[in-house]
């Protein structure tokens, strides 16, 4: 468990949290898929247990965001290639949540983690580039803007560029 603030805890998903998960999507699909192509493809709760199960295999770090005792979402370090150093931050909230500061603080908590604990030396984010409010989240976060990837996620609207943030370790250290 990670302690973000007195309302903000991080918790590392486990196959306990699918329905909070399921149901938060489920209860949200409308706005979420605007924005996450996964969302149309969690139709049951064993979706959500699949996805929790892979996150195993793969080595991804997914935590539960609490605010307040209750679910608000989820973050994570996804892909760590430990042979380069690097790994990208994913998130997402219930859309009740959102402007309270919890990505920003909880992705500060997660990159500390990274580049103290983890040893990394590169994080990368990625976000579609009509998604103005999360697009905020790495530029307040001192990301740099590498570049656009073209077409490089399929949304429910259809292809869509995706904007890449990085922050190097040297970063880091001179900003935080």
């Amino acid at each position: 468990m990670i302690q973000v603030t007195d309302q903000i805890v991080l918790k590392r998903a486990t196959l306990e949290d699918a329905a909070d998960i399921f149901h938060a999507i489920d209860d949200n699909r409308d706005s979420l898929r605007v924005w996450l192509p996964f969302v149309d493809a969690t139709q049951r709760q064993e979706d959500t247990q699949a996805f929790l199960e892979s996150t195993k295999q793969t080595g991804e770090l997914t935590y539960v965001i609490h605010y307040e005792g209750t679910f608000a979402g989820l973050i994570g370090l996804k892909t760590i290639d430990e042979a380069n150093r690097k790994t990208e931050i994913g998130y997402w909230l219930v859309p009740a949540f959102e402007g309270k500061g919890l990505i920003t603080r909880s992705c500060t908590k997660l990159i500390g983690y990274a580049f103290e604990e983890l040893k990394l030396n590169r994080i990368l984010i990625q976000v579609a580039v009509g998604n103005l409010k999360s697009r905020r989240i790495p530029a307040r976060l001192g990301f740099l803007e590498e570049g656009i990837e073209r077409d490089g996620e399929y949304l429910v609207s259809g292809y869509t560029d995706i904007v890449r943030y990085s922050l190097l370790k040297r970063e880091y250290d001179e900003s935080y």
